[in-house]
């Protein structure tokens, strides 16, 4: 199941509805740089105070709602750069605009720019983090469970001409290589809970291009 257009326009009418609610654009409440007439020092702490309050509303308004469930989505590169779009997107609706140190003229914060202001890690890291974690809960279940089976199971039917669909567990493989496993049976080393926390939080660490 991949994430939906719905939950986007969501978001997008919950952040205009708080600009509104405040009567004055979410630019004009994130950013100090826009106030000349304060000292520098009163500017610095501003600006910090107003970062962290920043990274705390991506963390615990905007990525609860929008990675609800994120453990079951199986996605394509394709749908990873659309989310990674949007976060940025989101980013620079809330931490605002930069005066340019050339033109002195206001402008959009660059990826890099939004990247160095939110602490976090980033909305892919935190998608493949949890997928892995729910995977080796699934993986300890055992036969009696639902999820156990539905996982290890097989369809007895044809499967249609075409390339095969990504599944779940291609996902899975795919993250543990990124963190550097290239064993084949990831259920048998999710039995290991320690190393398998190690590489849920070598995925989160884990750098995106």
């Amino acid at each position: 199941m991949s994430p939906g257009s719905s939950t986007e326009s969501y978001l997008a009418l919950a952040l205009n509805e708080l600009s509104e609610n405040h009567g004055k654009s979410l630019n004009q409440v994130t950013c100090p740089n826009q106030d000349l007439n304060l000292d520098p020092l009163r500017h610095a702490n501003r600006y910090f105070t107003t970062c962290m309050i920043c990274n705390k509303v991506v963390d615990q308004v905007i990525l609860p709602v929008f990675l609800y469930g994120c453990e079951t989505w199986t996605l394509t590169l394709r749908e990873e750069h659309r989310l990674r779009m949007f976060e940025n997107k989101v980013l620079r609706k809330i931490f605002g605009t930069k005066r340019d140190e050339v033109t002195g003229e206001w402008r959009k914060l660059h990826n890099a720019e939004l990247h160095a202001l939110y602490s976090s890690p980033d909305i892919i890291r935190n998608i493949k983090s949890r997928r892995l974690r729910w995977a080796g809960h699934v993986a300890r279940m055992g036969e009696s469970r639902n999820a156990y089976r539905v996982l290890v199971g097989r369809l007895e039917a044809k499967r249609p001409l075409g390339r095969p669909r990504r599944r779940w567990e291609d996902n899975i493989k795919m993250n543990l290589r990124e963190v550097g496993y290239d064993g084949g049976d990831w259920i048998n080393l999710a039995q290991d809970r320690d190393q398998w926390r190690a590489y849920v939080r070598a995925a989160m660490n884990l750098r995106v291009p």
